[in-house]
């Protein structure tokens, strides 16, 4: 069976989600939509159509699975609700406080429309959760650390570009090596959040724009930076136009804890990722889960799901005897 999918949005995510399409022999790339001039468009496979993306509705007859590749912060919690009434859809919503608000919203229009949404799906929320959950059953008795980066991150990035000043911008997240390695030794330290990541920031200003005050306004904007040591550089259109055009990022989930019944034996799980590409990866995982939700589709499931409700047989192309064969 061939899955058909159509693409809600054709930025870094959108792109990246056409080649994971690409990659997967399963998978058939049917339409893309957009808000912007269709014919402003050009995609890396020119056969598919671009249309407008008013004009989804026209499409419920041939696709299987809407994925949605727009933005946490404005497009998705509208986005997703609003196309799981007529498609199944996947999302990748990434604010974390918001996702239990997020899933009954669209928990609630799936189920009346008989479709199923799988929602934020990606590294984190995505895999680093799953991971999550799997060491705090493993090890009960334990601690969970998170470290994220080096990499853009793309959110703060964009708070960045939208201070008045600002030409062009990239931000770093980066883990502080001394506390990502006492926790890798077993120390289970205590860490505040500036204790364990840093921000860079690499800053392209508009002619006549006050440095200065630019700078103050990034390490005090509040839920971005202010809780963190942050570093800003000033450089030239020319500077970032050769070394920040990237979108790698990465990081690592620590499970420490201890076993017996005195605590006698110091466990560490520990999951690292480090990708070239986050938009790309983070597709890639999407894409196997719109194959997963195919699956529990034909059974009958609806509703919204998260990684958590997903048997992971679910998620390949082969059969369950042969991933016992040759991965059990």
């Amino acid at each position: 069976m061939t899955i058909r999918i159509g693409i809600m949005g054709y930025g870094n995510l959108g792109r990246g989600i056409e080649t994971a399409i690409a990659n997967n022999k399963d998978m058939k790339l049917v339409a893309v939509f957009t808000r912007r001039n269709p014919n402003s468009i050009q995609l890396l496979t020119p056969t598919i159509p671009v249309v407008s993306a008013s004009t989804v509705l026209e499409w419920k007859d041939k696709i299987d699975v809407l994925v949605l590749a727009g933005g946490s912060a404005t497009d998705l919690p509208f986005q997703t609700p609003t196309y799981a009434e007529h498609f199944n859809v996947i999302d990748t919503f990434d604010t974390h406080k918001n996702i239990p608000m997020h899933l009954t919203t669209v928990d609630k229009i799936a189920k009346e429309n008989h479709h199923l949404a799988i929602i934020s799906i990606g590294w984190d929320p995505g895999v680093f959760s799953l991971f999550r959950l799997l060491g705090n059953v493993f090890l009960p008795k334990g601690n969970d650390y998170t470290f994220w980066g080096k990499g853009v991150s793309q959110g703060h990035s964009d708070a960045i570009r939208r201070i008045p000043g600002v030409k062009d911008a990239k931000q770093y997240t980066c883990p502080i090596q001394k506390a990502l390695e006492s926790v890798r030794n077993g120390k289970s330290p205590v860490l505040t959040t500036r204790e364990k990541h840093t921000r860079e920031c690499f800053v392209v200003l508009k002619e006549n724009a006050d440095a200065a005050q630019i700078e103050k306004q990034i390490k005090n904007m509040p839920n971005y930076f202010d809780e963190y040591e942050t570093t800003v550089h000033f450089i030239s259109q020319e500077e970032f136009n050769k070394n920040h055009q990237g979108l790698a990022h990465g990081g690592f989930v620590f499970r420490t804890g201890t076993t017996g019944i005195n605590k006698q034996h110091h466990q560490i799980m520990e999951l690292q990722l480090t990708l070239d590409s986050n938009p790309e990866f983070t597709a890639h995982v999407a894409i196997a889960y719109a194959r997963a939700l195919m699956k529990l589709n034909k059974e009958g499931v609806t509703g919204c799901k998260t990684i958590f409700d997903i048997a992971p047989s679910y998620l390949s192309p082969v059969s369950k005897e042969e991933l016992i064969k040759d991965l059990l």
